[in-house]
């Protein structure tokens, strides 16, 4: 059974899904996160494929103090999702926040990766 605020982002999630896409030329940037970590992956709907994903999880991307899910952990992982990006020469994406609100982690996220050179 979920929990109300569970609910809520779950609602929110399937509104946004309904217009939101995914294209082989412009994939959906999808961004997760839970209590301990953060996840971002480009997807292709068309196809079904994740084309590129990044996490707090990854061994490289480990912190010192061990917190992988704060602000500053949500910018690496914007720019290492942006600069896979641009390896593959996707350079255009449709952002995803996933029924979360725009700020704090999520925000941060995003606009690291703008800051890298991904236009959405």
């Amino acid at each position: 059974m979920l929990s109300l605020r569970a609910r809520g982002r779950q609602f929110r999630k399937q509104r946004v899904r309904r217009k939101v896409s995914g294209t082989p030329a412009r994939p959906r940037l999808s961004v997760f996160k839970s209590n301990k970590h953060i996840y971002a992956q480009l997807i292709d709907d068309h196809r079904g494929v994740t084309l590129a994903a990044c996490t707090s999880t990854a061994k490289a991307l480990k912190p010192t103090d061990g917190k992988t899910a704060t602000v500053a952990m949500a910018k690496v992982i914007g720019e290492k999702i942006a600069e896979a990006a641009l390896a593959q020469g996707i350079t255009s994406v449709v952002f995803d926040r996933n029924g979360y609100r725009y700020h704090g982690k999520i925000a941060a996220l995003a606009d690291a990766a703008r800051e890298k050179g991904l236009r959405f």
